[in-house]
């Protein structure tokens, strides 16, 4: 009898473990079955984040042909609406109007991070703080030397992004309140991407501009706005104003590799992982 219930519970524990065995094969199988085609243009704020995500997603869906760029953020809901890409990237919600944008008909908009946007100096600058009047004087060619914002006696030299930049829609709404740049000038310069503006800046002393804190490092630095040091925490406690959601779009609602990819970065393992650690801030950490 001893010798019958040995080989019984031998049988079933081989059979356990067959079937946990061929379960585990069917969820790997599963989880690579994505296949299609995943094309994302727009946001350069957004790209860190963006190639990170393809990194994570292609490993675990290596069916999947996925690539990446980022320039400026209209080209996103602009390359979706024409077709040459199947999610833009946008720092702002490209559904709905915006000063200088109209909506865009026949897109879907998913938040993706919160990204938190600071003026930028170069590191040998003793600039520590800006006020907001300060900046709106920089940026509108009012205040020309740095001695007037306690710095040295040198011209400044404002480096801006190009219209259709969300970074710059964002600085521009947040940070100067809605006031003009100024358009032209012997000291100024615009500039496509926020890879072109952090070269500008780490290779020109004198220079201030904006980018977003994945992109803070090397030869600049981030200047405090109205005191407030440009920060993960200062922005959750509501206390750092200049930020905004950015987004993937796509038209109508997502399907296949498309939805899984922005399923992925809408998960609690990248928004917890890699999205914080490129100094982006989940989308459930801010307060309604």
């Amino acid at each position: 009898m001893k010798s019958l219930f040995k080989k019984l519970s031998f049988v079933a524990l081989s059979s356990a473990l067959l079937l946990g065995s061929s379960l585990g094969v069917t969820e790997k199988a599963e989880a690579s079955q994505v296949t299609g085609k995943v094309v994302v243009a727009g946001s350069s704020a957004l790209l860190p984040l963006t190639q990170q995500a393809a990194k994570e997603f292609k490993k675990a869906n290596p069916k999947v042909s996925i690539s990446v760029s980022g320039t400026a953020s209209i080209v996103g809901p602009q390359s979706v609406s024409k077709g040459s890409a199947t999610i833009g990237a946008c720092d702002w919600d490209a559904t709905k109007p915006v000063p200088g944008f109209n909506a865009f008909k026949g897109l879907k908009a998913y938040p993706i991070a919160v990204i938190p946007f600071a003026t930028i100096v170069h590191k040998s600058n003793p600039v520590k703080n800006l006020t907001t009047k300060q900046l709106q004087d920089i940026f509108a060619g009012k205040i020309t030397n740095w001695k007037e914002v306690g710095g040295k006696d040198e011209p400044i030299i404002v480096i801006n992004r190009v219209h259709g930049s969300g970074t710059r829609v964002n600085y521009q709404m947040k940070a100067l309140k809605g006031s003009a740049f100024m358009t032209k000038g012997e000291n100024y310069k615009e500039v496509q991407s926020n890879g072109n503006m952090i070269q500008a800046v780490a290779t020109t002393p004198n220079a201030i501009g904006y980018t977003d804190l994945a992109y803070i490092k090397g030869d600049i630095k981030a200047v405090a706005y109205n005191g407030i040091a440009p920060t993960v925490q200062n922005v959750t406690s509501g206390k750092y104003p200049v930020w905004g959601y950015g987004y993937l779009l796509t038209k109508g609602e997502a399907t296949g590799a498309n939805k899984a990819f922005i399923q992925y970065i809408q998960s609690k393992k990248f928004q917890q992982g890699s999205l914080k650690k490129l100094k982006f801030i989940p989308i459930t950490a801010m307060k309604k």
